[in-house]
């Protein structure tokens, strides 16, 4: 007599090898019937952005025909759709990797909840599938969460018990019935309807599957992990893992990176890139450990004396123009433009333009983590809320707000031949390294000479950064001058 099915709920974890739930199924001898839920219901305001859907469309279809086309979809509430499939099919259980975000915690418990008090002998697991260490485990020696990364990865993270290691992809899956039971990848409705084609030439940037994730992180440390340290502050440069969006989606497992980087055949002189890109899958653990001990983290300062911070409440134009990458600063534009051409910005640039929304333009950091959650394949609710909280000063282990990033000089130290803003921004092009960083001290005849004219082929600043930066250290005064909370 062959055995119930078990579901395998996949969630941020659209991969085969390194699964844990899918693992424990297998290892069982159960057949699966694989499924995902698009439960924008549950999600509300944090339901997933247009750039992450287009992502999630081809990351769906790289996993079904992974699963040979037995990947169930649905959508809606997942709360009920979900007991209604375990009546359908006869399963004797589901099995999941957790996920840490409070609305899914809330939900995966009522769920839990249903299945103990319903149904007696029924089986749910869930497992880690996404973190090197689970948020509860990691704490001071006074029992509470750290608050500042340094000691939170080195006396926390490496203190502990080392990650997993990575288990291996099943060698041969037997399925549960599965026809008829979902929908087509088309109905879920992830791609954008009726807006010109940006998602095909965002897509065009990345090969969005488990296959194309792993190529990523063999290419990241033949090519980019040498230099790391250095070179990934370098937009132009190719030292950047880029694996977030694949981590994000769980089509790679923090555990997969950790220990390829680890066992990874380098120079000695090259362990530092080695440690600082293991301290950067550190960090994407210290979002999380935010996110779970601090939910609100979503929305709300975690540094109380912010909220007297004065911010500019009213809409404005220049919103839109740093949203278009039309500000006139062009390392500020050429990442804002990398960021809605690919779904992606290089994290040095990232810092930059945060910097320059919330404290030259004093515009709330919710702005930018809201067109961040719009624009970014990676986003990440932890990593997204945290980043934008350190950048406005107000997080755990925040940036201060004084350090205010001046962007010609970033654009000279870190970019300067102009590569990345001549990429993005290509109606500067034919400036002069000198010039490109800061078009409106050139000399008309270098402008004539590089087809410009400030204000028509490219925006005047929209400020002058100075005075912007003697506006926000004043309103910084106004904020209760007292220690983080």
């Amino acid at each position: 007599m062959s055995k119930a099915p078990i579901i395998i709920w996949f969630r941020q974890d659209l991969r085969l090898s390194d699964n844990p739930a899918l693992h424990a199924a297998h290892e069982a001898g159960h057949p699966i019937i694989p499924l995902y839920i698009l439960d924008d219901q549950n999600a509300k305001e944090w339901k997933m952005g247009a750039a992450s859907r287009v992502w999630l469309h081809h990351g769906l279809d790289a996993l079904s025909k992974d699963l040979s086309d037995h990947l169930v979809l649905q959508k809606g509430d997942a709360t009920e759709i979900i007991p209604g499939l375990v009546t359908k099919t006869g399963a004797m259980g589901i099995y999941w990797n957790r996920c840490y975000e409070p609305w899914r915690i809330k939900r995966d418990e009522n769920i839990k909840s249903f299945f103990k008090d319903n149904m007696e002998n029924f089986d749910v697991q869930s497992f880690n599938g996404s973190l090197l260490w689970e948020p509860w485990t990691i704490q001071n020696q006074a029992g509470l969460p750290y608050r500042v990364f340094t000691p939170f990865y080195r006396k926390g993270c490496l203190q502990a018990d080392a990650p997993r290691e990575p288990l291996e992809r099943p060698s041969r899956i037997t399925y549960g019935q599965t026809q008829k039971l979902g929908v087509s990848l088309n109905d879920l409705n992830l791609l954008p309807a009726g807006e010109g084609d940006w998602h095909k030439n965002l897509v065009s940037y990345w090969t969005i599957s488990e296959d194309g994730a792993h190529k990523r992180l063999h290419k990241f440390l033949e090519t980019g992990l040498p230099n790391y340290k250095k070179g990934r502050d370098h937009p132009a440069d190719e030292n950047t893992s880029r694996l977030s969006p694949y981590l994000h989606f769980g089509q790679i497992s923090p555990n997969q990176a950790w220990y390829a980087a680890k066992k990874h055949n380098m120079k000695d002189s090259e362990a530092k890139d080695r440690e600082h890109f293991l301290s950067e899958l550190g960090w994407r653990e210290f979002s999380y450990s935010l996110l779970y001990h601090f939910p609100k983290i979503t929305w709300d300062n975690l540094q109380e004396r912010f909220n007297d911070f004065p911010w500019n409440a009213q809409e404005s134009d220049d919103l839109e123009k740093w949203r278009r990458g039309q500000t006139g600063y062009p390392i500020v534009d050429a990442g804002m433009r990398q960021l809605y051409e690919t779904g992606y910005m290089h994290n040095r640039v990232r810092m930059i333009v945060g910097s320059f929304l919330v404290k030259n333009m004093l515009t709330h950091w919710h702005r930018g983590e809201e067109w961040f959650w719009d624009c970014l394949v990676d986003a990440d609710l932890a990593s997204n809320a945290a980043s934008w909280q350190w950048i406005a000063g107000c997080g755990a282990d925040a940036a201060p707000y004084f350090r205010i990033f001046n962007p010609m000089l970033q654009s000279k130290k870190f970019d300067g031949a102009g590569e990345y803003i001549r990429h993005f921004v290509p109606e500067l092009k034919d400036l002069s390294d000198k010039d490109i960083h800061a078009p409106w001290e050139a000399s008309e005849i270098e402008l004539r000479a590089a087809g410009i004219e400030l204000g028509k082929t490219y925006p005047h600043p929209m400020m002058d950064h100075g005075e912007a930066r003697d506006r926000a250290l004043e309103a910084f005064k106004l904020t209760k001058n007292e220690d983080a909370a």
